[in-house]
This record gives structure tokens, sequence and C-alpha cells, in this order.
């Protein structure tokens, strides 16, 4: 334990969901809804198949280093967010991402504030270089006091403030306009602002890279386009920003496979966009059928591809979590916030998938 970092001694990890899908063979997979980590439930564009199945046929694959610069996913990814080149970088996930700008930004002892509850692993990854970890928690019904967070920011100067919008869990957002109006007040404050559910949303932070200096965009394509296996995220900021983390990130670990089929996905986003319209829609369906039932307190609106759901108490949580289990529907029960206590979070899929849901929590 001596040898180890002193900031990872007591370093509370990050509680990963059920992988009992990868436990069982292709055939049984077939019989799992995995419905907890906000994974895609159907397979990416079919063009993503096509150049695989291109790819493994030649050698030299396996035993070269990737590209480290890839002009063609650069001119696509550029062009999806309809920013220059300069303003974007691809990394080998956004939770990586996250580890490049924690390493490059955040020193011993700096404050990070987090809008909370959020996604975990980013303050697991704060406090594994030593910073120091404060919140600002969402109010009970998950609305946002922007007052009080502004004067959370006021009295604590932090280094870097996350905001995941919209958030994990509870689906909610932030407005863009009061996100640059910390951005202008705070121009000495660095603001990550993790645009993981952007394609169920909609709206971006992205444009304002060119204005502010101090904003940092991650985005995923793990989510809507279905590549949660190819561990694919990007950055979005200041020319500046991309040109500096850059010297730090190596670009060997982008394989030619997630490459390839990132430049896939990124030739059909209509695909993308046709699940995610699907899914926008069946997000309202289920949220309307679990509303009438007796067992669930409340279901908050969301703008994810995921519904946080607060049942009467935790018992009546536990028995849903274990009925969907043992139905071999898979979904997140999370513990790390007092305001998750009785919740729930449920994925959402396909109509088709989500009345397989309802048919065993409807039957309690």
């Amino acid at each position: 334990m001596r040898f180890i970092n002193k900031y990872l001694r007591n370093l509370a990890p990050y509680k990963v969901a059920s992988h009992k899908i990868w436990d069982v063979s292709a055939p049984e997979r077939q019989q799992i809804l995995k419905l907890d980590w906000n994974e895609a439930t159907i397979p990416p564009s079919p063009l993503v198949k096509e150049r695989l199945q291109e790819l493994v046929t030649q050698d030299d694959i396996y035993f070269l280093y990737p590209s480290t610069n890839n002009k063609k996913l650069m001119a696509l990814l550029a062009d999806y967010c309809a920013l220059p080149e300069e303003n974007v970088q691809y990394f080998a996930s956004s939770d990586s991402l996250h580890e490049y700008l924690v390493r490059m930004f955040v020193g011993v002892g700096d404050p990070i504030l987090i809008l909370s509850p959020s996604y975990d692993n980013f303050r697991l990854t704060c406090e594994s270089q030593g910073a120091q970890i404060f919140y600002h928690d969402y109010e009970p019904d998950f609305s946002f006091d922007g007052d009080g967070f502004r004067k959370t920011i006021e009295a604590m100067s932090p280094s870097l403030v996350y905001i995941c919008t919209p958030n994990n869990p509870s689906g909610n957002v932030i407005e863009k306009e009061y996100i640059v109006d910390l951005l202008t007040s705070f121009p000495d404050t660095i603001f990550l602002i993790d645009e993981a559910y952007y394609e169920f949303y909609g709206h971006s932070m992205s444009n304002f890279v060119l204005i502010h200096q101090n904003l940092f965009v991650t985005r995923t394509f793990s989510k809507a386009f279905g590549l949660a296996n190819f561990r694919a995220g990007y950055l979005i900021s200041d020319a500046e920003n991309i040109a500096q983390i850059s010297k730090i990130r190596n670009p060997k670990n982008f394989t030619t496979f997630t490459q390839e089929a990132v430049i896939a996905v990124l030739s059909d986003v209509q695909h993308m966009q046709n699940y995610v319209k699907e899914v926008v829609q069946t997000r309202a369906y289920f949220a309307t059928e679990m509303d009438k039932l007796a067992l669930v307190k409340q279901v908050f609106p969301s703008q994810g591809n995921f519904l946080l759901i607060e049942f009467i108490d935790f018992d009546t949580k536990m028995i849903v979590f274990n009925a969907l289990s043992d139905a071999n529907i898979f979904v997140r029960n999370l513990m790390h916030n007092k305001l998750l206590t009785n919740t729930l979070r449920i994925t959402i899929g396909t109509k088709a998938q989500m009345e397989r849901v309802l048919k065993v929590i409807q039957s309690i």
C-alpha cells in the first residue's frame, strides 16, 4: 500500500452495473434486456458491420498501429458539429477524455464543483488526482436553483465546474442562456459540459466554444450512435485548448476498428436520427404508463434516453428491481446520493422493448 498514490488509498470506486450479459452465450444474450447503462438497444448503422467485415480480412490491420490523424474522420466530425476542425478532437471514449482534461487542468487540492447527483465517474477521476470535490445538489424534485448555484461558485471559486446536461441520472437540462452567463461571469473557471445525451435533447453549447475559452464540451458515440463497445468520444472547445490537450493525448489509443466504425455512423446520421426519434416517442409513452401505477411516486421529466422513476418507498423499489432482474431485464439501482434512495433509472429502448418492461412491473 505504501507505493500507491495516496489519493487512491481510500478512493470510493465507481460502481458498475450488472454485466451478466457477458457471462452467457451469444444466443442467451438475446434474451437479456440491458437497460442499466444507457447504451443503445439496437445495433448501429449497418455500414459499421459492412466496414468491419472488410477490415478483418486485411492482415496488416492487426499488427500495425492505427492512423494517428484520420483526416476523413476529422472532416466528418467537424461537419457533424458544424465547427472548424481545429475546434474538435476525437478520443478513446469521453471517460478517457475526462481523464486527460483532469490531468491537464486539475492539481492537488484544487476545488472541483459538481452539480449533483450526476455521473459519478468524473468524481473518481478528479479525486484520483488529489482534487477536493464539492457538490451542489439539485432540489429534492430535481429542480435547479440557479441563484444558489451561482452563489456557490462565487463563494468557493472552483478550478472547474462539471455540469452534465441532459443530466444523468435525472434527465433534466440546464438552459444555454444560464451557462453562457456563468461563462461570462467566471472567465477564470473551467466549465466542463458533459453532453453525452445531446442527440436526445437537440440543444448544445458547442457554438459557444468560438466565444468562450473556458468552455469544454464532451460527447460520446456510446449512446445515440450505438458504439459503446468501441469506446469513442470527442471534445469540442477553443482551438488553443484543443492544441494544448493534443500534446498529452495518445492518438494510438483510437483503434482502426473504432475509427472506421465512427466514420460509418457519421456517414449514416439518418440511422441514428431514426433511432433517437423512436426513443423520444417511447420515452413519453413509457412515462405515461408508469405514472398510472400505484407503486410509482413520480416519473421525472427527461431529455435523455432514460427515465428516473421514484417509487413509493425503498422496499417497493427493490421489489421492482428484483422482479425485473428475474425476468432478465437489468436497470440501474443508483445509491450514491440521498435523492436517489427510492429511485431506479431505466434506459429507454424501442416501444416493443419497453412494453416488455411494463408487463413485468404491471404484474407486481
